[in-house]
């Protein structure tokens, strides 16, 4: 290769570093531009925990503090179908407070508050012409994680080459949110690859913990996690590969964005709401049948038994919970050790059992079935993502590992499975 060649390649390399840089730019601009001006708040200085900021801040009245903070999103639903309040007022209080969250931690991506509005005036006229509510999720603002696409807006998800494609429809999720009533209202922010256990990406930034916004708010929903956190929406909806939630797959995902869609070798789940006062929600996704939207749904009924922990006595019955604090790879630093304590005591205070969880080759199942597995495509979704615009990527990722070697892992993870459970359902 010449040297003309070299110098070619190199202002061709910046020209696209650069390229990415102004759209990310631009990107947050129009995020920036799109709350109204009478909504933003000064950030506090020096200021860690900024859980209190929603109740200083002066932006919310009086009802709509009561309306955000109330936790039981049943109670919520009952409001909004007689008509103590109105489906704007739910999702304006709420969109402030998600706004006020936004602001201090940097937790959301789409913004599209007159649209959001617009839908929830249509419920209330709804509402007032047929004297019913449309669905079980009637007037009911939610939150999304950023990959699942809404028609009309971006979808993101983490990276820069997707700034400026708009979704042509919205995803069978979303379809089956708006068939019950409900208000989707704002989009969260993800890591980019949607595979860390940290929420930054190149368009965004990083999403900080309301807590202490030293720290981070964890990943890949970490966006959810801190909008949640705040109060900012009463049911989020996102998906996890890790933090330890497994379900049936029986959320429809098809049409989102993940990154790469179609190449699943798990069965976790693909919703989790954040908010555990509510049993509306669920049943009532289930109750669509997405499994004939979503081939990849299993086909399964609503279980209002299994809910209520029937086969174990009830929910006011005792448990048995098994705890792992400390593995022997990682010993947990003194915050967390405390908080898991804090849990350990309670559960014992609460009348349940808690006995001591052993490391059982946790290292073996993740470099050699979990990390394979992840990486088995040889992040070819990954660079292919990034080169599209330029962007670095921000981890730097293991070695290919190519689809042959694949079985090995999937092998290894069937006796894992067997391994674990035959450990966790032995007499103590």
């Amino acid at each position: 290769m010449n040297q003309k060649t070299i110098s070619k390649e190199i202002t061709s390399t910046t020209e696209k570093r650069e390229d990415w840089r102004t759209r990310a730019e631009k990107k947050r601009q129009r995020q920036l531009d799109s709350i109204p001006s009478e909504w933003r708040i000064p950030i506090p200085p020096d200021q860690y925990n900024v859980l209190q900021v929603p109740y200083e801040c002066g932006l919310l009245d009086p009802l709509e503090i009561e309306i955000t903070d109330t936790t039981d999103v049943n109670r919520i639903l009952e409001n909004l179908k007689t008509g103590k309040w109105t489906s704007v007022q739910v999702t304006r209080a709420f969109y402030k407070r998600a706004l006020v969250a936004h602001q201090t931690t940097n937790c959301l991506t789409e913004i599209f508050l007159e649209r959001a509005l617009a839908r929830a005036e249509e419920m209330d006229r709804y509402l007032k012409e047929h004297g019913k509510p449309k669905g079980p999720l009637h007037g009911l603002p939610i939150s999304l994680k950023d990959q699942f696409k809404i028609k009309g807006l971006e979808t993101i998800n983490g990276y820069v080459a997707n700034i400026g494609e708009f979704a042509a429809e919205d995803c069978v999720l979303v379809e089956i949110l708006y068939e019950l009533g409900a208000v989707p209202f704002t989009r969260t922010n993800v890591p980019q690859t949607l595979m860390w256990g940290e929420t930054y990406n190149n368009v965004f930034g990083r999403t900080l913990n309301p807590y202490d916004l030293r720290l981070t708010s964890g990943g890949s929903s970490g966006g959810e996690g801190a909008l949640i956190a705040m109060r900012g929406s009463p049911l989020g909806i996102d998906t996890y590969t890790l933090n330890h939630v497994w379900t049936l797959r029986t959320s429809p995902f098809i049409q989102s964005a993940a990154i790469p869609w179609g190449k699943k070798h798990n069965g976790r789940t693909r919703k989790h709401h954040k908010c555990p006062r509510s049993d509306v929600q669920f049943p009532a996704i289930i109750d669509t049948r997405p499994w004939l939207r979503d081939p990849l749904c299993i086909r399964k009924a609503w279980d209002q038994e299994a809910y209520e922990l029937v086969d174990h006595g009830g929910r006011g019955a005792k448990k048995c919970f098994a705890m792992l604090c400390d593995d022997g790879l990682v010993k947990p630093h003194p915050p967390v050790w405390r908080a898991m304590d804090m849990m350990k005591r309670a559960l014992l205070a609460a009348g349940h059992e808690v006995i001591e969880w052993e490391n059982r080759r946790h290292e073996d199942l993740f470099y050699n079935v979990e990390k394979q597995i992840f990486l088995a495509d040889g992040d070819e979704d990954f660079k292919r993502e990034c080169a599209k615009s330029g962007e670095p990527r921000i981890q730097t990722m293991d070695p290919e590992l190519y689809s042959h070697e694949l079985h090995d892992p999937e092998t290894n993870r069937g006796i894992h499975i067997i391994e674990r459970k035959s450990h966790f359902t032995a007499p103590v």
